[in-house]
């Protein structure tokens, strides 16, 4: 982490100017204006161009300070889709003004599966899906995961983290029966217009079926690295956009807040729990969990979250330095392309890296 904190009071030169949200087009300034070396930045674009980056995208104080390859191409956003599904259940919750009985329980919410639940497992509730601590391990079509997970009936529900695809596409099923609106069909009126997602296609979503293993279907999202940047700035501003609430505050702060830490994310073979990589799990988001004594809650990566997708998809929100950052690798047209874990951590420190140390002209 040498230099890195240095640019923690850096990085309020973004903060200190007027909240800026981009209109039709995001507003680029030089990085010297925002607090952050040009030459540090050109840096970063020519060790990406040794990876296997697709696009990326730097915001500082809701404008762009960096950005890399197509990041109007549209592509497949994997997990950070259900990072996007939290936001989702905060616009409904801002709709709606009422609360989410997020103790509803599986068999209330209706989301019986094709294998019956466990008396066991009638026990689990919404907050569960939501935070990946069911104990159902029923197969839900990803079988690298399903075959990670305990044995049925292992885990009481709520007790254990196990990140596998049941949880999250059974709490796709459950907003969709409690919002009473098709997902994309969410995405599109309460998020994408809104904020005004400038390459979003409605018509490019997906929900892949996850039978005959379970009825509950991937709700795959198709979005450009710019569009995912703004669903960042979004989450960084606390659900306001231009003067408009979209997700309460309350709830974007709920679900960026640590329910799990580092060490007990299970599977072990995510790669997300290692020395480098602190990230804990809250509600659908991974937040940061720095071990105590060593400072880091206090630097750059204070209160710091991050949508993660397979193979290099990312929208990392830094509150502390006014950021977010966007990353994105096209594997599922580009022939299995792959930003590895420990990759993308290079690159998320050159960011920071990139603050100016001194004199930023």
């Amino acid at each position: 982490m040498t230099g890195c904190c240095c640019g923690l009071a850096l990085g309020t030169r973004a903060q200190n100017l007027k909240p800026t949200f981009p209109a039709a087009e995001w507003e680029r300034v030089k990085p010297e204006s925002v607090g952050y070396s040009t030459a540090k930045l050109e840096a970063l674009r020519a060790w990406l161009k040794t990876q296997q980056t697709t696009a990326m995208l730097v915001s500082a104080g809701g404008r762009i300070v960096f950005e890399y390859g197509d990041v109007t191409r549209v592509s497949k956003v994997a997990s950070v889709r259900k990072s996007v599904l939290a936001m989702l259940f905060g616009t409904f919750l801002a709709k709606s003004k009422s609360n989410i009985d997020l103790e509803a329980t599986v068999e209330q919410l209706g989301l019986a599966d094709v294998q019956p639940f466990l008396p066991l497992e009638k026990r689990a509730t919404l907050l569960h899906l939501l935070t990946a601590r069911s104990g159902i391990y029923h197969p839900s079509g990803n079988e690298s995961l399903t075959s990670l997970s305990p044995r049925r009936g292992a885990q009481i529900p709520g007790t254990y983290f196990q990140y596998q695809n049941w949880d999250f596409n059974a709490a796709g099923t459950a907003f969709e029966k409690l919002a009473h609106i098709d997902i994309f069909d969410a995405l599109e009126t309460d998020l994408a217009r809104p904020i005004g997602m400038q390459d979003f296609d409605r018509s490019r979503q997906r929900k892949n079926s996850s039978m005959p293993d379970s009825v509950h279907p991937e709700y795959a999202m198709y979005l450009s690295t710019r569009d995912m940047a703004r669903l960042g700035l979004l989450m960084l501003r606390g659900g306001v956009w231009k003067g408009a609430q979209l997700l309460p505050k309350e709830w974007c702060r709920y679900i960026t807040t640590l329910v799990t830490p580092q060490n007990e994310i299970h599977p072990n073979q995510l790669g997300f729990a290692t020395q480098s990589r602190r990230w804990g799990y809250g509600v659908l988001w991974w937040v940061w969990d720095a071990p105590a004594g060593q400072g880091l809650m206090t630097g750059p990566y204070q209160g710091a979250y991050s949508a993660m997708g397979a193979n290099g998809q990312y929208i990392v929100v830094l509150p502390a330095l006014d950021l977010v950052i966007a990353h994105k690798v096209n594997f599922d047209e580009d022939g299995g392309r792959e930003v590895q874990s420990h990759e993308f951590d290079a690159i998320l420190q050159m960011v920071i890296a990139s603050t100016c140390t001194g004199d930023c002209r």
